[in-house]
């Protein structure tokens, strides 16, 4: 007599086993890739992967967002602001970062390489391990002042600044 009650219970858990699994909720990164994006707020969002591959980004509001492992390949990023954002292993290479405010951003392995900085602000920025062209890299230096708030590395410091 036991065993009816245990069969019953086993029965009845393999018929809702999917439906607890498709309940859970499924986690996608955002892809805006090749999209027209001024002006648009993204502050203080989970952006863990997104794709803003060649967007245009002039005068968004990033702000306080997660953009670990992003991929901002190429895009147009004027006037943007990525203050306190967490860029750690983006992708940043042929971003156009004119004007843009990086303060306290955490950019720690991201790539840049190919990156164009001119007038950014980035006081309290963290530059640890981002390869750069040597002009970019002076240009930098020539504005960095500050600490991290979160690694506690000094701006001129994770740039390698002499």
């Amino acid at each position: 007599m036991r065993r009816r009650p245990l069969a019953l219970l086993a029965a009845l858990l393999l018929l809702l086993t999917p439906l607890l699994y498709a309940a859970a909720p499924v986690r996608a990164a955002v892809d805006v890739a090749k999209q027209v994006l001024i002006g648009a707020d993204y502050a203080n969002k989970d952006l863990v992967g997104a794709t803003f591959n060649l967007s245009n980004l002039r005068e968004a509001d990033l702000s306080g967002s997660d953009l670990r492992g992003a991929s901002l390949y190429g895009a147009k990023l004027q006037d943007a602001d990525l203050s306190d954002t967490d860029l750690r292993e983006a992708t940043l290479d042929s971003a156009v970062m004119t004007g843009t405010n990086l303060s306290n951003a955490v950019m720690e392995g991201a790539f840049a390489f190919n990156t164009r900085f001119k007038d950014v602000v980035i006081t309290g920025a963290d530059f640890t391990d981002v390869p750069m062209r040597p002009d970019q890299l002076k240009s930098l230096c020539s504005v960095a002042d500050g600490t991290n708030p979160v690694t506690g590395r000094s701006t001129r410091e994770s740039l390698g600044c002499s």
